[in-house]
């Protein structure tokens, strides 16, 4: 059994965080059922679609009187549900909280955007890089002088958004299990992605962080770099502690090299030693590299696409990265008990439909599914 059984959640179907959060809890046992539309688009079969193993997915007209019943029936036995709807919408399809909470005060009731529930940009369209760029997140995310990356979905859908979405909302249950009082979750990737910035802040006052970029430990010190190797592939090291420092110099046959030595703190000289490490690091291949520091306390790693992370000794032996269907994906996380859950499978856009709904008639004619009204 695994630790989220027993946890019924419905997700109103959307895109990127909404739903990742949701196959997350449906990893960690509980049943989620996807409502989506039934679009041209969307009746053809979802292969590949990670985000939507473990689930069972449905098709329903929220604009539909009979398709609404349903989902209110669905919603009434839950213990969560997930919209990502622009504010109001849901309100306006009359499945807002006021309504569904008054049906199941017990329920969790998820709210997943970018700029949150209020404010002024809260009817503004956006994407993950324009949330991180206004929280603070992308400032940092670049060496002086270059354009700040985003990295794609990570720090703002995911970080941000879907995984304080989870963590929202299983505080929730937990008070609703306590109290029998829902909640109501707003979880903005603004907010969770500024929220993760707490650590950065922490050391902003040591001299480790700058506001200005290319002047802070991860942006233009030597020991904690990414260089590029003899074959184009790159690798990072993160000596910052002495012991680690020593150990880098020590594998580098700089021990002895008194610029070195005296050098690791003293920042006027972090250009000079950077670009001697970048020669020396353009001398051999990644994998020379790797096979040399990988496993020391160097503080070593190898730059490495998901395929070739999927083929990386550790990942394997840990079961990191699996190919159930033909499909890369990542194995549920954390682990519980040394355990490592076995994915469900990926469902079919409306896969479910039928069987979901001979669970609510057959529901209602037992007298434990309520008729709406």
């Amino acid at each position: 059994m695994k630790i989220l059984s027993g946890l019924r959640v419905v997700e109103i179907s959307g895109i990127g965080p909404g739903p990742f959060c949701a196959m997350h809890l449906a990893d960690l046992g509980a049943d989620v059922i996807s409502v989506g539309r039934a679009t041209p688009a969307a009746r053809g079969t979802a292969s590949g679609n990670v985000l939507n193993r473990g689930k069972r997915s449905v098709f329903a007209d929220l604009k539909s009187a009979a398709d609404r019943d349903a989902v209110l029936q669905l919603i009434d036995h839950a213990d969560v549900l997930i919209e990502g709807m622009r504010p109001g919408v849901m309100e306006k399809l009359a499945l807002g909280p006021d309504v569904c909470t008054l049906r199941n005060p017990r329920l969790v009731y998820g709210r997943m955007t970018g700029w949150g529930q209020t404010g002024p940009l809260a009817q503004v369209a956006g994407h993950d890089n324009n949330y991180l760029s206004v929280s603070g997140a992308l400032w940092h995310a670049s060496p002086a002088g270059q354009r700040p990356v985003t990295p794609f979905t990570v720090v703002g859908d995911i970080g941000g958004g879907a995984l304080y979405l989870a963590v929202g909302l299983l505080a929730g249950v937990l008070r609703a299990r306590a109290t029998g009082k829902g909640a109501v979750v707003d979880a903005a990737i603004l907010d969770g992605s500024a929220h993760m910035l707490n650590l950065l802040l922490s050391v902003r006052h040591s001299g480790m962080v700058n506001d200005e970029r290319g002047k802070s430990i991860h942006d233009s010190s030597p020991f904690y770099e990414t260089y590029v190797c003899a074959d184009g592939q790159h690798i990072t090291v993160g000596s910052i502690e002495p012991q680690f420092y020593a150990l880098l110099l020590a594998n580098l046959g700089l021990q002895s090299d008194p610029d070195f030595q005296s050098a690791q703190w003293d920042k006027p000289r972090w250009p000079q030693l950077r670009a001697r490490l970048a020669a020396i690091f353009l001398s051999r291949t990644r994998e020379q590299w790797r096979q040399q520091m990988e496993g020391t306390d160097v503080c070593f790693g190898a730059v490495l696409n998901p395929a070739q992370a999927a083929l990386h000794p550790h990942n394997r032996e840990r079961g990191v990265y699996l190919e159930p269907e033909g499909v890369l994906q990542t194995a549920p996380a954390p682990r519980f008990d040394g355990e490592c859950y076995t994915p469900g499978a990926m469902a079919e856009n409306g896969q479910h439909s039928a069987a979901v709904l001979g669970e609510i008639s057959a529901g209602r004619a037992a007298g434990v599914w309520r008729k709406v009204g």
